[in-house]
């Protein structure tokens, strides 16, 4: 087909646009239709793909004449649905494609892809643009949390890289008090559905949490957009968009009150976050405190904030690094635990160095009980061999050997060569300390000379006329450069071991965020990106065809970028690759990050393999249910129709005469296994109805006794049934028809299993907005762990031997939840069941 009017030529893929709303009501369909109808107004070539109106008038009005694709009808058990055509789709190639519902489970023969929004992913492959809608309950991170708040479990979720790779999300909001107006309206639900509805999903309550859902869900969205745009243009300096605090623990005992003071400033801005840093210094000194800062992580995550660990030589550096990364706004640190005269001789400490390295960020220095006490040992001076601690070591020995020999020139001739010698080799153990072996020789040497000119005769020359005293000044030199060999080296493996501590703490903390079900592929390559304080972090995947993609990518990783444009990469097969963005790392951080990179793979496989493991579910359900359906039916279909084509093959028998009373019985026999007949193929139906959504309910005020006295004319008479529901109980709000045959499915049940003589005791009482309706029998009970169980269908309880296929409390609890209610199984003291159903009171509280 040829572009449509004012279409230009279509390179690369289409864009992804989302209306995202809190519920369903709120007008995103509607939003989407307006906006396809603005892009065919000014020339575009736009489809509807798929659009459901949902019956509702307003929305209908909507898709009024906009041109459209037509829908695919299927066949599936028995019912004719109408999906989206991805072929004609496809073929059609319009610029730009309307699609509702971005959850949406395809029938099964539909096309090629489960989902829809699969379909969509084809359709921006194809470089079609695509206009779509969702709520908020499903996305995929929010199931539970949604499910938490309703009570209701969303079968149909979508991932939320899918929506979060939109181009444009636009929330459709509205209040809850306005979709409920709405609701009540008829504008959403038909009447017969609109009290349900306000009495259970769209109580204010429910509807004000998505909504606050939707807002922060999105709000998280533009957050990392943001970060991206100041990755790309490189703006270094934070945007206080909001407060973010970041406190800065080294694992002493002062982390406790810094913690609680930065979650006081984080309460008094609505919003705002805390985040609790701990550096992983390579002189191991942060390794002292790993047990309290397990404990200081586990406080910072119970009052709502996240720990991050990074890895970094220069403190202060590091701590304003990572405060830029995150965009803080203020900085909280202890005040420095170093005594006066330490630090009068060592510089001023860290909080003062990130004080003046922080720029605009608030820096809070926070007094506590260890303030100038000193961290209680001495302070251990080998912490390395860097450069500046070579400087110091010469600087040092350049002090102090001139100090010394005028002292020892002053004090001539109490000092000679036997005592200044000790002296001397003092300032190099000193010197070999402080700035290792090289400066520890060269300090070796200038004393032998000093010794030398000073102390051995002839004075003031460097001729020796003793013997002994050649072997002296020889045996002190070979004693400096060996102390100093020997320190210099333990320095060097301290600095290793301290290393390696430092390594072995940051993958503790890591591997310990998995241990707690940090199992999120994105969350764990985030942390990567926090420990090393890289600017972005992505998994590269290599396709068949030799091509590299990026399969999972953390905040500051540019799209499209690849394995050349990064600064650290580490390849974990021959398939996938780690790469990082930020800086050039040491081979000894490589190794580390070797280990983190195997960690983030076998999240995201974990991942994938959980994806398959949940999309295979549903199919594994259905084939139990065919497979149970089967099982179950087979048998209870073949019982009462042998037994009434037996009794009616009987009374057509012309060689047998029978008198009326056989008669009678025959015809009872036959009239009793058609009505048996009846009630199964009547649950399936129902079974059939509540699993597609598609039950009438039509609620009303009713007398919970009348219902109860006509349900049980539909329960075998031959049972034993005590009813003591009170005729002064409140009425409730239930649908009558619906609640005659709940009450007459858990009765019957209830005799199935009853022991032999006793009577199902059907009581009725109220509390609150609630009325109660109890059916209690005196069977075997039933084991807490099998209650759930029996809730499913052709599920029964205790040796399966009981008559039916087990659809009873399936059924009970399906019509129950339809009007609102809730049905429950309890056990009885003295041995048995009651089961529980429980309505809301008619004028009660919604």
């Amino acid at each position: 087909m040829g572009q449509g009017p004012g279409e230009e030529e279509r390179v690369g893929r289409g864009a992804l646009r989302i209306y995202l709303g809190a519920a369903p009501g709120v007008g995103k369909t509607v939003a989407m239709l307006d906006e396809g109808r603005r892009r065919l107004e000014r020339g575009a070539d736009v489809v509807v793909a798929i659009a459901e109106t949902h019956g509702r008038a307003h929305t209908a009005r909507s898709l009024g004449s906009l041109p459209a694709v037509p829908r695919r009808t299927v066949t599936y058990r028995g019912a004719e649905f109408g999906e989206l055509d991805l072929a004609a789709l496809l073929a059609r190639r319009p610029a730009v494609a309307l699609v509702d519902e971005l959850a949406h489970t395809n029938v099964p023969g539909s096309g090629p892809h489960e989902h829809r929004w699969q379909d969509v992913q084809a359709m921006l492959d194809a470089g079609i643009d695509v206009i779509s809608t969702i709520n908020v309950q499903h996305l995929e991170s929010l199931h539970d949390v949604v499910a938490d708040i309703t009570g209701v479990a969303q079968r149909e979720t979508v991932p939320d890289r899918v929506v979060r790779a939109a181009e444009q999300v636009e929330l459709v909001d509205m209040t809850a008090e306005a979709l409920r107006r709405r609701l009540a309206h008829g504008n959403v639900y038909p009447a017969e559905r609109v009290d349900a509805a306000l009495g259970s999903y769209f109580r204010v309550g429910n509807l004000t949490a998505l909504r606050e859902l939707s807002l922060l869900w999105l709000a998280d969205g533009v957050d990392e957009g943001l970060q991206r745009y100041r990755a790309q243009h490189g703006i270094l300096r934070p945007w206080e968009t909001r407060e973010r605090i970041v406190v800065a623990l080294t694992g002493g005992p002062e982390s406790d009150t810094l913690i609680r003071r930065a979650t006081r400033i984080a309460s008094r801005s609505a919003g705002s976050q805390l985040l609790a840093v701990h550096v992983a210094r390579s002189d191991g000194l942060a390794a002292r405190g790993v047990t309290s800062l397990a404990q200081h992580r586990l406080l910072v995550e119970s009052l709502g904030g996240t720990y991050h660990l990074v890895v970094g030589d220069r403190v202060p550096e590091t701590l304003v690094d990572f405060a830029a990364r995150v965009d803080a706004t203020q900085l909280v640190l202890g005040t420095a635990r170093r005594t006066r005269l330490a630090s009068a001789l060592t510089g001023p400490g860290t909080g003062a160095a990130v004080s003046r390295l922080a720029g605009s960020v608030d820096v809070h220095l926070v007094p506590h009980d260890r303030t100038a006490r000193g961290p209680g040992r001495l302070p251990r001076l080998s912490r390395g061999l860097t450069t500046g601690r070579r400087v110091a070591g010469l600087l040092l020995a350049s002090v102090l050997l001139p100090v010394l020999t005028l002292g020892g020139v002053a004090l001539r001739p109490d000092v000679d060569l036997a005592a200044g010698m000790p002296l001397y080799l003092l300032v190099v153990v000193v010197t070999s300390l402080v700035g290792g072996a090289v400066p520890a020789l060269l300090c070796a040497l200038a004393a032998a000379l000093l010794l030398n000119y000073y102390f051995v005769e002839p004075l003031h020359t460097l001729a020796i006329s003793s013997a002994a005293d050649v072997v002296a000044v020889a045996v002190f030199v070979l004693i400096a450069a060996l102390v100093s060999q020997v320190v210099d080296l333990a320095a060097r493996r301290s600095s290793v071991a301290a290393r390696a501590g430092a390594e072995a703490e940051a993958l503790s903390t890591f591997a310990g965020g998995l241990v707690r079900g940090e199992s999120d592929p994105a969350s764990v390559l985030e942390r990567v990106r926090d420990t090393f304080g890289m600017d972005g972090a992505a998994l590269l995947g290599r396709g068949d065809d030799g091509s590299v993609r990026t399969v999972l990518a953390a905040a500051g990783w540019v799209p499209g970028a690849t394995v050349a444009d990064a600064d650290a990469t580490v390849v974990v097969d021959d398939a996938t690759t780690l790469a990082l963005r930020g800086h050039a790392l040491p081979a000894a951080d490589l190794r580390v990050l070797s280990a983190f990179a195997a960690h983030v793979v076998a999240a995201y496989r974990r991942r994938r393999l959980a994806d398959a493991a949940a999309a295979a579910a549903p199919l594994a359900e259905s084939d139990r249910q065919r497979t149970a359906l089967l099982n179950a039916v087979g048998h209870d279909l073949r019982t009462p129709i042998a037994a009434a084509k037996t009794a009616v093959s009987s009374l057509r028998a012309a060689e047998v005469r029978w008198d009326e009373s056989q008669r009678a019985e025959f015809l009872a026999t036959a009239e009793d296994s058609l009505d048996r007949l009846t009630d199964l193929v009547t649950n399936l139906l129902d079974l059939s109805r509540l699993q597609a959504g598609a039950m009438v309910v039509v609620p009303g005020t009713i007398g919970v006794d009348d219902v109860v006295a006509r349900a049980l004319d539909h329960v075998d008479p031959a049972g034993a049934v005590r009813v003591d529901v009170p005729a002064e109980l409140s009425e409730a709000r239930a649908d009558a028809g619906l609640l005659e045959r709940v009450v007459a499915n858990v009765v019957a049940n209830g005799l199935r299993h009853t022991a032999p003589g006793t009577a199902v005791l059907v009581t009725g009482s109220e509390h609150a907005d609630v009325v109660e309706l109890r059916v209690v029998d005196r069977g075997p009970g039933i084991p807490a762990a099998d209650v759930t169980e029996l809730f499913r269908p052709f599920r029964r309880g205790g040796d399966g031997s009981a008559d039916g296929v087990g659809l009873g409390l399936a059924i009970a609890r399906g019509f129950t939840e339809a009007m609102g209610g809730t049905v429950a199984i309890e056990p009885t003291p003295g041995g048995g069941a009651t089961v529980v159903i429980a309505l809301p009171r008619a004028g009660g509280a919604r």
